[in-house]
Parts: structure tokens; C-alpha cells; sequence
């Protein structure tokens, strides 16, 4: 009996194994109170801003959940032969809507609508497989130096969006109110004392727990209305074309380039999954496959009102602390986001959480993402031309937005392009003075 337990613990931790039911459930639970708040979000923001009716949001949030949960499928379990062309990376990895596109389909859906991200997004799948394609090719153009300076202005970006969030949304009449703002401070305040404090699944699930407390206090305020809850059925199916879709030229452009970034972003939390677990680097093929299937599910999730996904650095982190690899255990976990996004009432019970709240929980992972790209930027030796790469790309890309007037004089696609969200700018300022101003330790290195 102990050598079977013995074995079974022992699957947890290899790739291929069959761990005991007991085992790996409450391991796949812990994948799943890690990114579901993160997964749903973007969508109930995106909802609020498009204006979509109590029913379109909760068939979106739906459709969020279905494509995740496939998306990280398709990653565990790739098509094709090891050794060949195949889609997915077979590593240990959880896909969800990614918070990098936001500021840029905020922008979209309050200029052009749902269906202009949805195009944008299909558009952007295409990017990314070429760019899986061609990937040893064009990796060298984004070094952490890079990657570190995009993520750090997608942090920034948000801030304001957190911070609308916590005073109740600008579409509220409440706007603003000590209620929203005591609920937002009262959310936060659990969020971060089980950040700091708690052990174990406590701080892991910190900010769903943040968010269930939030949620019970605002209660007291008369601010959750579950009418939309009653008149959700038990299970639908995500229905192809449900949104439409709009191909709007300057949305493409702009959501085309955030694939390209995420693309190759993706390569370190690839790396980050296999050199934690595995104690080794991705391989080539598995690096292609892994961007390639992220395209081809970018474009599915596009057809069926799915948002947006990447993988997610949160599970990379799970994955790296407890070195559990297991494919069963991750599958595990998609299949309960699958079976989430299948059940409308659900999805429309997250459609009830009032905006202060979400405000209040969120503000700590835009703050985490900021320090992310801080952190990516650091690896790098911060001599004064690295300082200019990322003080020059984050200074042009945050000014311009802010101060998006500043380009009315030209099309309105340029606006739309450059001056809506920070990330488009301080992307093509990092890569053109990264290629352009001479790096002294090359010079010595050479010398």
C-alpha cells in the first residue's frame, strides 16, 4: 500500500504520470482559484464599456471560460507528432484573457465596438502563428530589456482603470461615493493582508477571497442585484458569431502588434514552466507549437466571442513552487474552467460583482504586472543607454495617451492606432532604440 502511494505521489511530479484522484483534484483547484478572477475580469470590464446587455456579458464572460479552458487543452495535449510540426507546446502551462490587450480593446470597443476587437483578434491569431513560424528568426529582436518595458507600460496603463473601478465606474451615478470608495479600500485591505500574511491557499487565492469578502460587504450597501442570475439558464454552448465580426484597419493594426509581443512574451513563461518543473529550457519545436497552437485558439476564441488569452505567469508560478508538472492535474484544471464557462448562471453571478470591488481587488495585480516588467527590465544592466530605451519608450508611450488631443490633427486611425493605448508606442520606441543605439558591452565584448 505505501509503495502504490509512494508511486502515485511520485506521477504528481512527472509529466506522464496517473495521480490518484485524491491527490490531484485539490492541485487542479488551486490552478483554478489562481486565474479565474484574472480570466473573468477583462471580459466584465470589456462588457461594461461595449455596453452590452445583462445577457451578451454573460455569453462573453462564457465564451472567456470555454476558450480558456480548450486553449490550455491544446497546450497540454498537442496535435501532431513530438519531434514534427504539431500545435501546442506539451508543457505543463494554464491559458487565459489576457490583461495586456486591455487598455487597447477599451479603446476599441468604446470607438468601434465588440465585433472590431473580435476581427482585431483574428487578425492578431494570424500574427502570432507567423510568428511561431519564424520564431528563432525574430526572437533576438525582444530581448527582457524589451519584453520587461512593454509589460511595465501595460501595469501603468491600468492604473486608471483600477482606480475608476474602486470609485464604482464612470458610468455609475454613484460615482465617486464614499460607499464605493469604502467597499473598494475594505476589498483591497483583504487582498493585501493575505498577500502578506497568509500561507498557503490563503495568500494564493488572496484576491478571490479579497473579492467574496468585498462582495458580502457591498451587500450591506445594496449594491449586487441577482436579477440577471435568475433568468441565466444551467447550460449553454458558446454559438459561433454570436458578436459578429468587424475588420476595423487601425483596431488590427494595433491588437496585431500586442500578438506579436505576447508572442514572444510567451517564450518566458515557457521557459519559466520548464526550467522551474523540468529543470531544463523548451526546445524549439515545443517553443513553435506552443505559439502556433496560441494562434490557432485566438482565432477560434475570435469566431466564438472569446477574448484575447496568454498564458498565465500566476500558474507558471505554481508550477515552479510545488514542481507538480503533472499534464493530468492541469487538465484537470481546464476542465473545470470548461465546465464553468458551459454554465450561464455562473457566469452571470460574475456579472454581479460590483465594479468598487473588482476595482479594489485588481489594483493589486496591475500593480503586479508593473513590477513584472520592472523586474524583466532589471535583468538587464541598466547603463544609461538601457535606461533611455525604457525611460524613452514608457515616456512616449504613457505621454502620448494621456494626452491623445495632442494627435488630432492627424487621421483618425492614428489616434486610434498610437494614441488610445500606451503599449503600441512604447513597443516600437524599445525595439527601434534597442536596434539603433549602440550597446557599449558589445563594444567590449568585442574589443
Amino acid at each position: 500500500m505505501s509503495g502504490k502511494t509512494t508511486n502515485t505521489n511520485a506521477a504528481l511530479f512527472q509529466m506522464d504520470g496517473v495521480p490518484a484522484l485524491g491527490q490531484a483534484f485539490p492541485l487542479s483547484l488551486q490552478h483554478v482559484v489562481a486565474m479565474i478572477v484574472g480570466c473573468v475580469t477583462p471580459a466584465i470590464i470589456i462588457a461594461g464599456v461595449a455596453g452590452l446587455s445583462d445577457a451578451d456579458s454573460v455569453i462573453l464572460i462564457q465564451s472567456a471560460l470555454v476558450i480558456a479552458g480548450l486553449s490550455t487543452f491544446l497546450q497540454l495535449f498537442p496535435i501532431g507528432k513530438k519531434g514534427g510540426f504539431r500545435l501546442g507546446a506539451g508543457l505543463p502551462v494554464i491559458m487565459g484573457v489576457s490583461f495586456a490587450y486591455l487598455p487597447s480593446m477599451q479603446a476599441i470597443a468604446g470607438d468601434f465596438g465588440l465585433p472590431a476587437i473580435l476581427g482585431a483578434q483574428l487578425v492578431g491569431g494570424f500574427m502570432a502563428i507567423l510568428v511561431g513560424i519564424f520564431i528563432k528568426k525574430i526572437r533576438k529582436f525582444f530581448p527582457p530589456l524589451i519584453a520587461g518595458t512593454v509589460v511595465f507600460t501595460v501595469g501603468l496603463s491600468l492604473y486608471p482603470t483600477a482606480i475608476n473601478y474602486m470609485a464604482g465606474g464612470t458610468s455609475s451615478p454613484t460615482y465617486g461615493s464614499w460607499q464605493n470608495w469604502l467597499v473598494a479600500i475594505f476589498t483591497l485591505g483583504v487582498v493585501t493582508a493575505l498577500n502578506h500574511f497568509g500561507k498557503g491557499i490563503l495568500k494564493l487565492a488572496s484576491i478571490l477571497i479579497g473579492i467574496i469578502a468585498g462582495y458580502l460587504f457591498s451587500l450591506c450597501f445594496g449594491m449586487v442585484d441577482l436579477s440577471a442570475v435568475g433568468t441565466a439558464g444551467f447550460f449553454q454552448l458558446p454559438s459561433i458569431l454570436h458578436f459578429g465580426i468587424e475588420f476595423e484597419p487601425s483596431s488590427c493594426v494595433a491588437i496585431g502588434i500586442l500578438f506579436v509581443i505576447n508572442s514572444i512574451q510567451a517564450i518566458g513563461d515557457f521557459s519559466a514552466t520548464t526550467s522551474g518543473g523540468l529543470d531544463r529550457q523548451p526546445t524549439d519545436d515545443e517553443l513553435q507549437g506552443g505559439i502556433v497552437g496560441y494562434g490557432v485558439t485566438n482565432i477560434i476564441g475570435a469566431l466564438f466571442g472569446g477574448l484575447p488569452t496568454a498564458t498565465f505567469s500566476q500558474n507558471v508560478g505554481i508550477v515552479t513552487t510545488t514542481r507538480v508538472v503533472n499534464r493530468l492535474v492541469l487538465g484537470g484544471a481546464a476542465a473545470m474552467i470548461l465546465i464553468a464557462g458551459l454554465v450561464p448562471k455562473f457566469s452571470a453571478l460574475l456579472t454581479t460583482i460590483p465594479q468598487c470591488v473588482l476595482g479594489g481587488a485588481t489594483v493589486s495585480v496591475f500593480a503586479s504586472i508593473a513590477m513584472t516588467g520592472m523586474k524583466l527590465v532589471m535583468t538587464a544592466d541598466m547603463n544609461y543607454r538601457n535606461s533611455s530605451i525604457v525611460g524613452l519608450a514608457a515616456a512616449l508611450g504613457m505621454g502620448v495617451s494621456q494626452a491623445s488631443a495632442s494627435l488630432s490633427a492627424f487621421p483618425s486611425w492614428v489616434t486610434t492606432i498610437f494614441g488610445k493605448s500606451p503599449v503600441v508606442i512604447a513597443t516600437i520606441v524599445a525595439i527601434v532604440l534597442n536596434v539603433v543605439l549602440p550597446d557599449p558591452d558589445k563594444k567590449k565584448a568585442k574589443k
